[in-house]
């Protein structure tokens, strides 16, 4: 690009950070400003020699400031091609200023629609119409017009003019051009969820939009040789925690601690999860944090080895004394207490991460990738009240009985299908996951739980097809079962439980997970 001896740079910037100081310095590298509105006054009293919009467009602003930059002598100057002699004629004969750089951030739309207040009107005011069409007219014509779009790029700009005798590169305009366009496609994205909201008694739009930006570069995806990152898409999560100590997260790390987190607050109760390889292998309710873990590491010693640890309430320095112990990848907690850190940090790479505690409760929808698309389906919130569950044995449930079933059956959610999950006094003793059959599951949990099955309950994530599980776990001594029912044979399977004296509750709701 080469240098011209009259350059204008246009401002118009809702967020006005950092922005005296980049005029200044534009205007030493020979650019003339003009600025509109609140952008025109900020900068004027700053002791910027800048040129009022309706100076160059002899119109005032209007409408409340709707229309100021919607103006042929505002979208000639960043259209006009330089090496066009036509276009530069016309430039001249109308008396339109050639505007080499625009410098423009958008009015906050976004922010204004993610307020727990606020009216549609406010909304649709906040919808920006002359800064959009100003970022797309400069880029469109990149070769010759610098659109600069964030106060991020200041410092960039500013280093540049100075190192290439006030000249910006056609190879920066390009960046510039980049960033600008997806900038607006954000924009126009959020304008169209906002206007389009998928209301409860409504399918699925019949088109989605994602937005996603990077947060962070992993170490690596499922296996070292896969490079991954980390994208924000909407709402509270995984994306907002804070990591207090430890190496960079990986892949896995990351889709373990939403399956423990996730765990740990679905209950109310203090509770404490260890995942591996995105299943539970322990999970309790406790009085205190340290002998909830207890509890979880017991079921599953060998597999918690490198897992997970997951609390939903402050991590102790007791508690971490215990988890010091065993060689755990992440502690994910909503609060560490200072004795607990000065334990935890003498671990070089343990990974403490400090996350809300409400951390997936505003993501309605659930996304699978799979080849070619997504499946997309409304994530599994459902929770379990005595309303719900039907006994239909004639043995009817404990108090006890009824606590431990409704536990079982909210950690059953979270385990791969088929899933079976045996648990007495408050804490998991087996855990069967993701087999084929279901009565797989059930030998795995009951296998792990040993002799401590005497008096414990299962739940299944799905009905029991056929009473063989039934009859398995009462030689284990099982007192209880809660599952979906819905079998064809489900009298089949309540005689079963009602020959062996059993307890057998249906939820009519079933919890797979693949």
């Amino acid at each position: 690009m080469k240098k011209k001896q009259a350059r204008y740079a246009l401002i118009s910037v809702f967020d006005k950070k950092g922005i005296k100081p980049f005029a200044k310095g534009l205007e030493k590298h020979g650019f003339k400003i003009i600025a509109s509105g609140g952008t025109f006054r900020e900068l004027k009293k700053a002791g910027v020699k800048v040129i009022e919009v309706s100076k160059i467009t002899k119109f005032p602003e209007m409408m409340d400031g709707r229309v100021k930059t919607l103006h042929p002598k505002i979208h000639g100057g960043l259209l006009a091609l330089r090496d066009d002699p036509s276009h530069m004629k016309m430039l001249s004969k109308y008396g339109i200023p050639q505007i080499d750089m625009v410098v423009i951030n958008l009015y906050p739309f976004e922010k204004v629609v993610a307020r727990k207040k606020f009216t549609h009107e406010e909304a649709i005011e906040n919808i920006d119409i002359g800064g959009p069409a100003m970022i797309r007219a400069a880029s469109k014509n990149y070769r010759h017009v610098s659109v600069v779009t964030s106060p991020d790029q200041y410092d960039r700009i500013l280093k540049e003019l100075g190192s290439n005798s006030s000249v910006i590169s056609l190879a920066t305009n390009i960046e510039l051009q980049r960033e600008a366009f997806l900038l607006t496609g954000r924009y126009d994205e959020a304008i169209s969820a906002y206007l389009s909201p998928v209301k409860d008694t409504e399918s699925f739009p019949k088109e989605m939009m994602l937005k996603l930006e990077k947060e962070m570069d992993l170490r690596y995806g499922e296996n070292p040789h896969q490079p991954a990152a980390f994208y924000r898409s909407e709402g509270r999560g995984l994306v907002d925690i804070r990591k207090l100590h430890g190496k960079e997260l990986s892949f896995n790390n990351i889709l373990d601690m939403e399956a423990a987190y996730g765990i740990v607050n679905y209950f109310a109760d203090l509770t404490v999860a260890i995942v591996k390889h995105n299943n539970p292998c322990g999970v309790a309710t406790s009085r205190s944090v340290r002998d909830a873990y207890q509890k979880a590491l017991k079921c599953d010693p060998v597999s918690a080895y490198g897992g997970i640890i997951a609390c939903n309430r402050e991590v102790d320095e007791g508690a971490a004394r215990e988890m010091f112990k065993l060689f755990a990848e992440v502690i994910i907690a909503p609060e560490f207490s200072k004795g607990a850190l000065s334990v935890l940090c003498e671990k070089k790479n343990l990974r403490l991460i400090k996350c809300p505690a409400d951390f997936n409760r505003s993501t309605r929808c659930d996304f699978k990738k799979v080849a070619g698309g997504f499946l997309v389906q409304e994530a599994d919130r459902a929770e379990l009240t005595i309303s719900d569950i039907r006994t239909v044995t004639k043995k009817q449930p404990s108090l006890k009985e009824i606590e431990d079933l409704f536990f079982a059956w909210g950690i059953c959610k979270f385990v791969k299908s088929n899933a079976i999950v045996l648990a007495k006094n408050g804490a998991t003793l087996g855990i069967g996951a993701g087999q084929p059959n279901r009565v797989g599951s059930a030998k795995i949990a009951l296998e792990m739980a040993g002799s401590s099955c005497s008096g414990a309950v299962m739940a299944s994530d799905g009905y029991f097809p056929f009473a063989d599980s039934v009859e398995l776990a009462k030689k284990h001594r099982i007192s209880a079962i809660i599952q979906p029912g819905g079998s064809i044979r489900d009298e089949e399977v309540i005689k079963a439980a009602d020959k062996n004296r059993m307890v057998m509750l249906f939820t009519g709701r079933r919890h797979f997970r693949h």
